[in-house]
């Protein structure tokens, strides 16, 4: 039986085993929903919207709670099989990562997409050119907040993984950035 390579967007049931980097195989079940464009996939419990235009395409699933745990498991890459026969995988991404802000002046609310290496985000840091670096809470799925004013100035971000490895991406949005507008910082490297 083939291995397949599935990115987590929310929860549900399938699989009777996964196998993730934290550990060996756990019990858990994943869907996949819709037919072969993902269409019924669309959304999901992460926050990442259209599949396609995220660079996600349709290896997804919908996770279990032992997967889930939360969202913050959204965006890891994990092995899935029916039967025990694990290993984990790492995120391949193309391009850097991709920061999405949405909210307004003092309602930062950024999403966070394309990161590879382990894939999961657990911790991000914000930065304006004018401000010293602060964490961001996860508000939900892999959408991270902040509450200060940094509109006129450019922003970096600090973002940590599951296997607490970090990448520093400076001055990722100009200072003239935008509401709804998607900037693309540094990736991981495998």
């Amino acid at each position: 039986m083939a291995v397949l390579e599935f990115l987590l967007v929310g929860f549900l049931s399938f699989v009777s085993s996964a196998h993730g980097y934290h550990g060996g195989w756990i019990n858990a079940h994943a869907t996949f929903y819709g037919g072969g464009d993902a269409s019924g996939t669309m959304g999901g419990a992460c926050g990442y919207g259209n599949l396609y235009s995220q660079g996600y395409g349709i290896n997804t699933a919908a996770l279990s709670t032992a997967l889930f745990d939360n969202g913050l498991s959204c965006g890891a890459c994990f092995e899935l099989r029916c039967v025990n026969d694990p290993q984990w995988v790492r995120c391949k991404r193309s391009g850097g990562i991709r920061f999405t802000i949405n909210g307004h002046s003092y309602f930062n609310l950024v999403l966070i997409t394309n990161v590879g290496g382990a894939g999961d985000v657990h911790a991000v840091a914000i930065k304006g050119s004018r401000t010293r670096w602060q964490p961001m809470s996860r508000n939900w799925g892999q959408n991270w907040q902040s509450s200060s004013y940094l509109n006129g100035q450019s922003l970096s971000f600090l973002v940590t993984t599951s296997d607490r490895r970090s990448v520093l991406s400076y001055n990722v949005a100009p200072a003239g950035w935008s509401f709804g507008q998607t900037y693309t910082g540094k990736q991981f490297r495998h």
